[in-house]
């Protein structure tokens, strides 16, 4: 796609899903889909590409889910736009920052039911076999939908790529836990793919790796639920974790973490879980850019711990919610040459 001059920004488009020039026309196709028409409430996934299938949920009136990226800060963000928004707001709440700006957080709780995915690829075959970036997050967010109720087998997936991404994709390459597509949105076709591979139906937890668990909270509710529902939830190195006899010289088992405990907050830091931790600042910021960044997001906190030579902060907000606002506004907010990390912070242990 480079070599062509078919990418469209951002570029280079390796290791993301591709933008691509076209991308608006294939999307045109999705308001005739027959699905696009039933359905009430429809998720489609953040990246570029599918900007207008986004516009196309919002002109329709129907409700827009769009996931949280990578899944840091929860599963879904429902778009809600300003009353009487007309359609440069709409194609406005579209983008990423119309994203980050008129999103409210989807809770697990929620009991949402979803009648039509869109996601992203970086190759489809005909076959409806479907290749992403690798990291594994449009697989498992619809497994997580299917955990929650909120997908089932009867639940069309659709994708918007490219004519030059449509390939022929070896059936060998796929496992249980990958997501198939119902039809393919392309500059110059409408693809149904007839496929009749069964979707994920749940997470499989044993593909799941500490390190994953660790970055996704929302992970970590799922499995304690279906623990409780008496689920297998054995993590894939948890099994490779080989627990060694005690010496006199070995920590005591309350000092001991295992592989996929999440790390503790240090000694003597109050951080509740109404605050936000900001982190990667860089070394020569000031209290004030932060701030007036945050203003500009619409985002300012009751109250900010500055601790600019550890390059973070902590904003305090009047409840989680307001909190978790904040979080999803805040991705991908930059500060001088950083991208600055944002997540809730951990919960003190008492």
């Amino acid at each position: 796609m480079e070599s062509q001059n078919i990418a469209d920004f951002p570029r280079p488009v390796h290791h993301r899903i591709p933008n691509f020039k076209g991308a608006s026309r294939a999307a045109e196709h999705f308001p005739r889909l027959q699905e696009f028409q039933m359905a009430r409430t429809i998720k489609v996934n953040p990246d570029a590409p599918q900007k207008n299938a986004r516009f196309f949920v919002l002109d329709s009136k129907k409700t827009l889910l769009v996931p949280t990226p990578r899944l840091r800060t929860g599963l879904f963000n429902r778009i809600t736009p300003p009353p009487g928004a007309t359609k440069e707001t709409l194609r406005t709440c579209a983008t990423s920052q119309g994203v980050r700006n008129y999103s409210v957080p989807v809770g697990l709780d929620s009991r949402v039911l979803v009648d039509l995915v869109v996601v992203g690829s970086v190759a489809v075959s005909e076959k409806g076999w479907r290749i992403g970036k690798g990291e594994g997050y449009a697989d498992l967010e619809y497994a997580m939908m299917a955990s929650m109720g909120a997908v089932s087998q009867g639940t069309p997936v659709v994708t918007i790529v490219h004519d030059c991404q449509v390939v022929d994709i070896p059936e060998a390459l796929l496992e249980d836990h990958d997501l198939t597509v119902d039809y393919i949105l392309t500059p110059t076709r409408t693809i149904t793919t007839g496929c009749v591979r069964p979707k994920p139906t749940g997470i499989v937890w044993s593909k799941i790796s500490c390190e994953m668990m660790g970055k996704i909270p929302i992970l970590r509710s799922l499995r304690s639920r279906e623990k409780q529902a008496g689920k297998d939830v054995t993590l894939r190195d948890e099994h490779q974790h080989v627990v060694e006899t005690r010496s006199p010289h070995t920590a005591p088992p309350s000092a001991v973490r295992r592989p996929c405990d999440p790390p503790q907050p240090e000694v003597g830091e109050d951080v509740p879980s109404n605050s936000v931790y900001v982190g990667n600042l860089p070394g020569d910021a000031r209290v004030s850019e932060l701030k007036r960044a945050l203003r500009e997001h619409g985002t300012a906190p009751l109250r900010l711990t500055w601790q600019g030579p550890r390059r973070r902060a902590f904003l305090h907000y009047q409840d989680p919610a307001e909190a978790q606002r904040a979080v999803s506004r805040l991705q991908g907010l930059h500060l001088g040459a950083n991208t600055l990390r944002v997540t809730l912070a951990r919960q003190q242990r008492t």
